[in-house]
């Protein structure tokens, strides 16, 4: 009988082997057909979809509640992963910006991921709500400097371009009249240059009342009537000897100096130095010591009815700022007016100018002398946002004649016809 039993338990145990073996066997065909890569992915995409429903679990479990209203979806758990990515707004972004091929702006997705857009509620660093108008207002600030910064970056690239300055050939000067600078337009098209940084209106130009202003010069006062000085008497040009005054801007202030003085004009030249400091270049003081001086100068010489600072200007070392008058080779020269005012802000208050109208009265006469008689000498008059010691007189000056790259020569040249501009103007 035992050996009975023990011969059944191995027939038994046998056919539990054959029956495994066999559903073993036919099951792995049945589900798998030898292809080991297609395995993996089928499991990694299993993995994933795990992952996934458990993540969309945590997030948001109360999603199942409307597991039955929907009919779409081929099971509960795609269902609920289809709905809780696209409630997703980084997920709703993505799919925009593929279904517009890409033209999402990519700044808005770094916006949603930084967290970069300030809520009206939020405290900055120091527990301070944010003022979100002045951070606009900072933020168009930067750009604007941004956009002047390239502006001027390609003016300088056109300088560099242009390696001379050659004004058309005039044969014979021009006389503009009066219905010709009426029109605004081409009264500023024509004889003036607009800075950037300020503005002007057709009543600060009214060439009728610019025109009728009485210039003229006293050269019968008694002491000095006209006062020619260097704010920036360190200007040389391409020949001038260091250490040698006489070949600055300061030598040829006294050539000018000279000729009005043969005109019969008392003028008196002063060449004190407002751009060194300690034997250094430094001119972010040169316009204050200059008013001090000068104002000290006027009260004690109340004879002296105009006052000249006599400047050369700064260009791209390839341009030259010459003319032929003459047979002579001349640095043209440009007359410039400070506006005490700016474009964004309006009138400068702590640079008040009584004589602003004066002075661009001024200006323009002796800008259309010089169309008249020396054609294509004068450069435009060049218009600029500050004050500029202008109001140190109602006929004060600012002249940039010629610049670096001009020789001393060429300036010294030009000093003979802006006298004789200065004294058709002066004393008609």
């Amino acid at each position: 009988m035992e050996r009975f039993s023990r011969l059944w338990n191995w027939i038994v145990w046998l056919l539990f082997f054959l029956v495994g073996f066999y559903i073993v066997f036919t099951g792995g065909q049945r589900f798998w057909s030898g292809d080991l890569h297609g395995l993996l992915q089928d499991a990694k995409e299993s993995v994933q979809r795990v992952c996934q429903q458990e993540f969309a679990r945590c997030l948001y479990p109360g999603l199942f509640l409307e597991c039955m209203e929907e009919e779409e979806a081929d099971s509960i758990s795609d269902w609920y992963i289809e709905r809780v990515m696209a409630m997703h707004p980084l997920y709703r972004l993505l799919q925009g910006s593929c279904q517009n091929e890409g033209l999402e702006n990519a700044s808005t997705y770094e916006m949603l991921v930084t967290g970069g857009v300030h809520d009206e509620n939020e405290l900055d660093e120091t527990g301070q709500e944010y003022d979100m108008e002045a951070l606009a207002q900072a933020e168009n600030e930067k750009e604007a400097e941004r956009r002047y910064q390239e502006e001027q970056q390609e003016m300088e690239e056109v300088q560099e371009e242009v390696p001379e300055e050659k004004p058309a050939a005039v044969t014979a000067g021009t006389i503009y009249n009066m219905e010709e600078l009426s029109d605004f337009d081409y009264l500023f098209g024509s004889f003036y240059t607009l800075d950037k940084t300020t503005s002007i209106t057709p009543e600060d130009l009214n060439a009728e009342v610019l025109l009728s202003k009485d210039m003229t010069i006293d050269k019968e006062t008694e002491g000095p009537q006209i006062l020619i000085y260097h704010t920036h008497s360190q200007e040389g040009f391409v020949d001038s000897v260091p250490g040698d005054n006489s070949t600055t801007i300061v030598g040829v202030g006294e050539y000018l100096a000279q000729l009005l003085r043969e005109r019969g004009y008392e003028v008196m030249h002063v060449t004190s130095v407002y751009d060194l400091v300690d034997g250094k270049l430094d001119r972010n003081e040169a316009y204050s010591k200059a008013q001090k001086e000068i104002s000290g100068i006027l009260e004690e010489y109340p004879s002296i009815q105009s006052v000249i600072d006599l400047h050369r200007d700064g260009v791209a070392e390839g341009t030259r700022l010459v003319t032929e008058i003459g047979g002579k080779t001349m640095a043209r020269f440009m007359f410039f007016n400070g506006l005490s005012r700016t474009k964004k802000n309006g009138p400068i208050d702590y640079l008040y100018n009584p004589y602003i109208e004066d002075n661009l009265a001024l200006t323009l006469q002796l800008k259309l002398m010089s169309e008249q008689y020396y054609p294509g000498l004068a450069r435009n008059i060049y218009l600029r946002s500050l004050r500029y010691n202008l109001h140190l007189s109602d006929k004060a000056l600012l002249i940039e004649v010629g610049a670096q790259t001009n020789t001393l020569q060429e300036m010294l040249n030009t000093m003979e016809p802006l006298s004789d501009i200065l004294d058709k103007v002066f004393d008609p």
